[in-house]
C-alpha cells in the first residue's frame, strides 16, 4: 500500500520553518524603515544647507527670509522650529524641509539663529534612536549628536545661541 499525502507533523514543521523565516525578514524590514527615516532627515537638512546657502547670498550676507533686512532678522532660539516671521526658518523652502525631516524624525526639532541673521542651526531628533539626531548649522557642520534627554529643553541642548551644532 503506497502512503499519499503528508502526515500531520510534517504539516507542522513546515509552518513553522515558514514562520520563522517570516520573522526574520520582518525584522530586517523595520530596520531598513528606520535607516531610510534617518536618512531622509540627512537628506532634508542637507538641502536646507543648499538652500541657506543660496539665500545668504541673495541677502548679501545674512540668513534671512526674503523680504527683511539683515538688520531686521532677530535672534530666535534655541526652541522647537516654528517659522517666525523675520528669520530663515520662514523661507518658504527652508520651512518645508524642516516639515518633511520633522515628519521623517522623531517628535522634537530645535533650530537657533543669531540677531541680524547671521547664524543658524537646526536639529533634528531621529525617529529610531530617541538619544541621537542630526545637526546642520551654517559654519558647514553637519553631524550626529547624542541627545542628553528625550525632551525639548535635551534637543535644545544640541544648538547654540551663537547658531552652531553643540561640541
Amino acid at each position: 500500500m503506497s502512503k499519499k499525502g503528508f502526515t500531520l507533523i510534517e504539516l507542522i514543521v513546515v509552518v513553522a520553518i515558514i514562520g520563522l523565516l517570516l520573522s526574520v525578514v520582518l525584522s530586517k524590514l523595520g530596520d531598513s524603515r528606520a535607516k531610510a527615516n534617518n536618512t531622509a532627515i540627512i537628506s532634508n537638512l542637507t538641502q536646507i544647507k543648499n538652500v541657506a546657502g543660496l539665500q545668504y547670498e541673495n541677502m548679501k550676507g545674512c540668513y534671512s527670509k526674503t523680504g527683511i533686512t539683515c538688520s531686521a532678522t532677530l535672534a530666535y532660539g534655541p526652541a522647537s522650529c516654528e517659522p517666525a516671521i523675520n528669520n530663515i526658518f520662514a523661507e518658504t523652502k527652508i520651512a518645508e524641509f524642516i516639515a518633511s525631516a520633522k515628519n521623517s524624525g522623531g517628535t522634537y526639532t530645535s533650530c537657533a539663529s543669531t540677531p541680524g541673521g547671521r547664524d543658524y542651526a537646526i536639529v533634528v531628533q531621529y525617529r529610531s534612536d530617541s538619544t541621537k539626531g542630526w545637526c546642520v548649522d551654517s559654519s558647514g557642520k553637519s553631524k550626529e549628536v547624542t541627545i542628553s534627554a528625550n525632551t525639548q529643553d535635551g534637543l535644545n541642548l544640541e544648538v547654540t545661541t551663537l547658531g552652531t551644532c553643540a561640541e
